[in-house]
């Protein structure tokens, strides 16, 4: 426990490895994922290569968890000794779940809560719990890191590749994102999150490899002059993604890699196979 006592907390959508929430302390909260014959937690009880053995037969449902299942894990904090609690979650804009964690938040008399929509969604999400959990160990207040959350909340962003929109489609998550027409042309989307949470089309790209080219080549653009933390995510693309790694190792200067990541359950339902993306805070 930090000396601040302020726990952090995240939804299992920020896609934090088990490893990394443990270093740091942080807890997470399972999202769910729903089959005919039970309800899964998220990192708990499922994996996503459970989810893609099962596709294109099955196409689960996910929800977030229920507002008794946030208060329960709010409970759990406070019999742990926390005062306070910094909970990240992905995109209002994408979920519920951040609109769920603050209702249980507002009935909570034990606990100060400041819940965080990041407006942006997977590992770029998870870079604030880690952020925040790294300030709160360097002895930042709780509310210096609040602060410093919401006005970098614009200094965060993914970019990911998709081999098909048709997950994102059946999930109901399209957005904003130009779907039929790129299909019609086979181009490939490049997509991202608008300042609102929303997904939007980045740019279409006609061929795998050019897809990735331009991926690489607009985060550098979002990270010119900056040094960065840098999270390489993939969808059921490992050996895509390891190249990808190797590409921002040589072309962005700086910057620190803290991970590469298979996405989680409840992410790769919605996107499918093939992702491959790249999360970036700047200065952080």
């Amino acid at each position: 426990m930090n000396e601040q006592k302020v726990a952090v907390l995240t939804d299992s959508g920020c896609d934090i490895p088990r490893s990394v929430a443990q270093q740091h302390g942080i807890w997470v909260l399972p999202l769910r994922v729903m089959y005919p014959e039970k309800d899964y937690e998220d990192g708990v009880d499922i994996d996503p290569e459970m989810v893609y053995r099962r596709f294109p037969e099955e196409f689960p449902n996910t929800s977030t968890p229920s507002l008794a299942e946030v208060q329960d894990m709010l409970d759990r904090i406070h019999e742990a000794g926390y005062e306070k609690v910094i909970a990240v979650c992905i995109s209002s804009g994408l979920s519920g779940t951040f609109n769920t964690i603050r209702l249980a938040a507002s009935q909570q008399d034990d606990l100060e809560i400041f819940v965080f929509d990041t407006k942006n969604i997977s590992v770029a999400s998870g870079m604030w719990a880690i952020w925040a959990a790294s300030k709160l160990e360097k002895g930042w207040s709780f509310e210096d890191v609040k602060a410093g959350m919401v006005n970098k909340i614009y200094d965060c962003k993914v970019m990911f590749y998709m081999d098909t929109l048709k997950y994102l489609k059946r999930g109901g998550r399209i957005g904003l994102v130009s779907s039929v027409v790129g299909e019609m042309l086979r181009l490939k989307p490049i997509i991202s999150c608008n300042p609102d949470g929303i997904y939007y089309t980045v740019a279409m790209i006609r061929g795998e490899k050019q897809g990735k080219k331009k991926l690489l080549s607009e985060m550098m653009k979002f990270c010119e002059g900056h040094h960065c933390w840098i999270i390489v995510g993939h969808g059921q693309a490992a050996e895509e993604a390891a190249l990808m790694r190797k590409l921002v190792d040589t072309q962005l200067t700086s910057k620190e890699i803290l991970f590469v990541k298979q996405i989680t359950a409840t992410m790769a339902i919605n996107t499918g196979p093939g992702l491959v993306g790249i999360a970036a805070l700047l200065d952080p």
